[in-house]
């Protein structure tokens, strides 16, 4: 028996929080690094293709419905979407795929074409930030650029360039409404470009500055993405706007022929991101990470018959242009193609591969110096990841300890020179010889050497941080085990001084390498935990452990057998977050199989109404997570939600009218079913008005959020003074049921109904099971009640089971009806009705709220549930303490950066989903302890209705 108390359970929690969120960190020190380095010589070949570079870049435009004919199922659309476009593949110029990387935002894939690097996952937060760019791009090594386009975009590019180098022109923020044709985003840019090239007629500063070489044109049209979030991609608007940015393509190359008279004009059209078939980015869904790339203009070879090895696939096949070659790129090799197109130097911090490299595939280029320069682009190539790769590798072999060289670049002769060195030397003799083939050749080996050593490097310290990682979470889970154990006896004087020398010899050598290593500083922080935790245990665990476990009637091979089942259940629960059917066989286990299974004939025969209710509700409930998370607008099934949600609070209206309960707790459920049903009303207004593209009305904006807000708050500012647990908890329902309504774009209004009447029955099945067990009544006591701050807790075995079910209603709660894409790339519909103009954390905040409602409404429950078995508050949450970190660290070591796209983005999602576990789940209880404080200590308890 221990006293929860004597545990210090704040302390506990506290020191939970801040370790679970110090070590989210941890995944990114171990697997992601930031590419970017200082001190870095820059390389060109100082000669360019061309004068001058267009960059037209499509935000959010799929490669496949720019090149696919007949690729929208509408009566009245063209044949071909794109002409102007596809007659220059098909005519003068090369085209491929440019396949992203995760996240497929704007800023990332922005960073990538114009920057030639991929930005590391911890930089994601930057997305919506235009904070200065700390890297080289292009912009900063042209002679001048302009630009137009988003604000969003822009400025990010133009303060962190020389100054006056990167002029940009930009729209206003207001501009960007999902609700109106957004294709006057794009005519904006190209109209914009037409009045600079006419004040170049009378501004003689201007016009010398657009005659000089080395200039770059950057045309940012927004529309599309705006359109496809807001229509989805297979629309006719999507469809239209299109054909806006073909025509914007087309005159975009008249201005550049009228102006200059010249053909010394390279073109690259390209997108940053593709758009999910629900007109969704951010994860790696193959919409998301293939954009179109066509290249034209001068310096660009011109369409080539497809090898006899065709380069087009199934994807492909429908474009119809399989007699013509596809040369796919990663985005990030669009920088060293532009840069050997103008003659600039190649940005310092760029690991693009030029697509001209490899002399056995046909590239982009047609260079007037023939394949010698190709040959000179191929080393420069070469030479710029060379310097990425020797930088690193001076700073690691300074600082680590018996350091291991990679050897395919660093092992040497007798004189000691690097191999890398005689490489270059090689390939630069070669060229001088006149054998370009050869060098072009060798010159992609390096390359791939370069990309090999630099990952070698970047992952040196890997294994380390791994060992510390998992030391850390089996630490603290030995820690947090602590306040389930009866105090032991206490160990002898030179036990504990050998403990604690331990600890100390084992903290400052880690430190000292760290310190030889110039290692972060959050290093010495990861090696801090598992050093504390491990002594706490040590000192006041294991003889604690041992004692429980004789004084029990377990034996060791039940405890073990035990463990493996709760090490299933948290692995089942691991694999649900990728396969969401898992969520529904969890339903079926705990309503049908669990009492079905487990509990006696006697409690079977005297509960079988409980029962029947709660297989019932498990098995509705379980049917959600089997539908598909891509869904579209379903303004009835928003309504059934709504209808559902007016059925709960009558039903809960009739049966108080049955029990003693205060009039003004019955008039205040009358209230909230009152603005359940008027945003039922203003929704199905705004959702028809919105589908007919006649905009938001603004008084129905008004009222959403003027309902929204009431609601929410009711049950905190409303002095009601409610009878039962259970009357308030349908009081917290009901407020946050015009959430769910408001911002629900199809059944998640009728989960959320399902799910918390599910919660409402774990309550009472709990309490059936536990009083079976220790033969109290059903109802308890009015002392138990507001005694049980200060009754001290006894850990059960079936503590675990009902831990296990709240990380199970923890989880359900997101996955229900979603997954980890729709945090990163959401449902735009719902935020229409009250945010029509693009305001990103305003829409982010709103989703967010979305998806903590229903934990509100689980942190009620559980609060009550505690109480409802007679437990000191947190009781069971400490249970729940000791396994949450059996999902982390399985999803710590699945966390990938190689692989699909998708297959990353969600290793790390899940990750961090898993680490801040607990503290959700600390909150939750925190948070509902407080919420029903007032009702818990009341002499009346919760009764079975």
């Amino acid at each position: 028996m221990t006293d929860a108390s004597t545990h210090n359970v704040p302390k506990l929690l506290v020191l939970g929080i801040i370790f679970h969120v110090v070590f989210i960190a941890s995944v990114f020190d171990c697997y992601f690094t930031s590419p970017v380095v200082q001190g870095m010589p820059r390389h060109g070949l100082g000669l360019g293709e061309a004068k001058r570079l267009v960059l037209i870049v499509a935000d959010g435009l799929r490669a496949d419905l720019v090149f696919t004919p007949n690729g929208f199922p509408f009566a009245d659309s063209p044949a071909v979407v794109a002409p102007h476009l596809r007659s220059i593949v098909e005519e003068r110029g090369a085209f491929g795929v440019s396949h992203t990387r995760v996240p497929t935002e704007s800023r990332p894939g922005h960073v990538a074409i114009i920057g030639g690097m991929y930005e590391d996952v911890s930089a994601v937060t930057k997305g919506w930030k235009t904070n200065p760019v700390d890297f080289d791009s292009v912009f900063n090594q042209s002679t001048h650029t302009f630009s137009f386009g988003s604000p969003d975009i822009l400025p990010m590019f133009a303060k962190g360039a020389t100054p006056g180098k990167v002029r940009t022109w930009c729209y206003d923020e207001e501009a960007e409404d999902f609700t109106k044709d957004a294709t006057a985003l794009d005519t904006w840019v190209l109209d914009q470009l037409r009045t600079l090239f006419q004040n170049a007629s009378t501004d003689m500063t201007l016009n010398s500055h657009l005659h000089e070489d080395k200039v770059i044109f950057f045309l940012h049209l927004l529309g599309l993405d705006t359109t496809g979030h807001a229509y989805r991609p297979v629309s006719e608007e999507y469809m239209r706007n299109i054909q806006v940015v073909d025509s914007i393509v087309s005159e975009t190359e008249s201005l550049m022929s009228q102006f200059y008279g010249d053909s010394e004009t390279s073109f690259v059209f390209t997108a940053d991101h593709g758009m999910s078939r629900i007109g969704n980015h951010g994860d790696g869904d193959p919409d998301n990470t293939r954009t179109p790339l066509i290249a034209w203009g001068k310096g660009i070879r011109g369409p080539y018959p497809d090898s006899s090895v065709s380069s087009h696939d199934d994807y492909s096949n429908p474009w119809k242009l399989d007699h013509l070659l596809r040369r796919d790129v990663s985005q990030a090799d669009l920088v060293p193609l532009m840069a050997s197109l103008i003659g600039i130097d190649w940005p310092a911090n760029s690991v693009g591969v030029l697509p001209d490299v490899d002399p056995t595939r046909v590239g982009y280029l047609a260079s007037r110096e023939g394949e010698e320069a190709l040959a000179r682009y191929a080393l420069i190539n070469a030479q710029v990841l060379l310097e990425h790769y020797h930088v690193k590798h001076e700073i690691k072999a300074a600082r680590v300890l018996f350091y291991k060289p990679f050897s395919p670049l660093e092992d040497g002769d007798d004189t000691g020179v690097p191999n890398r060195v005689h490489k270059v030397r090689y390939i630069e003799q070669l060229i001088d010889d006149g054998k370009w083939h050869e060098a072009r050749k060798h010159s992609a080996e390096l390359i791939e050497a370069c990309l090999e050593g630099l990952r070698y490097l970047e992952t040196y310290d890997r294994l380390l941080i791994r060992g510390i990682v998992i030391v850390a979470y089996l630490g603290w889970a030995a820690y947090a085990s602590l306040s389930l154990l009866p105090p032991a006896a206490p160990l002898s004087a030179t036990v504990k001084r050998g403990i604690d020398i331990t600890e100390i010899v084992t903290l400052l050598t880690f430190w000292m390498v760290f310190w030889t290593h110039k290692s972060p500083w959050t290093f010495y922080v990861y090696v801090a935990f598992p050093c504390y935790f491990w002594r706490e245990f040590c000192l006041r665990g294991m003889l604690a452990f041992r004692q429980s476990v004789r004084q029990s009637s377990l034996t060791y091979s039940k405890v073990c057998g035990q463990g493996i089942l709760v090490v299933l259940a948290l692995q089942s629960m691991v694999a649900a977050y990728t396969y969401r059917s898992i969520w529904s066989a969890g339903f079926v286990v705990i309503g049908v199989v669990w009492p079905l299974c487990t509990w006696s004939t006697a409690l079977l025969s005297q509960n079988w109404k409980l029962v029947v209710c709660w297989s019932l509700s498990c098995i509705i409930t379980s049917i959600f997570p089997l539908l598909a998370v891509e869904k579209n607008e379903s303004l009835p099934s928003i309504l059934a939600g709504g209808v559902v949600m007016l059925l709960i609070g009558t039903i809960q209206l009739y049966y108080s009218g049955k029990h003693v309960m205060e009039r003004p707790a019955q008039k205040s459920i009358v209230i909230q079913m009152g603005m359940i049903a008027a945003t039922m009303a203003i929704i199905s207004s705004s959702v028809i008005s919105l589908q007919a593209k006649q905009g938001l009305p603004r008084l129905n904006q008004i009222a959403a959020w003027t309902i929204l807000i009431i609601s929410s708050t009711y049950p905190f500012i409303s002095r009601v003074r409610y009878s039962s647990p259970i009357s308030k908890i349908i009081s917290f329902f009901l407020a946050f049921s015009t959430c769910f309504v408001i911002l629900s774009i199809s059944v998640e209004g009728l989960f959320y109904s399902a799910y918390v009447c599910n919660l409402l029955l774990w309550i009472e099945v709990e309490a059936v099971v536990r009083s079976s067990l220790v033969g109290t009544s059903k109802n308890g006591s009015a002392s138990a009640s507001s005694q049980r701050h200060h009754v001290p807790y006894c850990f059960r075995a079936d503590d675990i089971r009902i831990a296990l079910f709240f990380l199970f209603y923890v989880q359900v709660a997101f996955f229900g009806t979603g997954n980890v894409a729709s945090i990163s790339s959401f449902y735009l519909e719902p935020v229409y009705r009250l945010v029509p103009i693009f305001n990103p954390f305003l829409m982010a905040a709103l989703l967010i709220f979305k998806i903590v409602c229903p934990y509100v409404i689980l942190s009620a429950v559980f609060a009550t549930l505690n109480a409802r078995l007679d437990l000191p508050p947190f009781s069971l949450f400490l249970v729940a303490l000791t396994l949450t970190d059996g999902m982390t660290m399985t999803f710590f070591l699945n966390v990938t950066d190689t692989g699909s796209w998708l297959e990353i983005g969600q290793s790390i999602s899940f990750f961090c989903i898993t680490s801040l576990l607990l503290v959700w789940s600390a909150g939750i209880c925190a948070t509902g302890e407080y919420l029903m404080g007032d009702t818990l200590v009341q002499p009346r308890l919760i009764k079975r209705d």
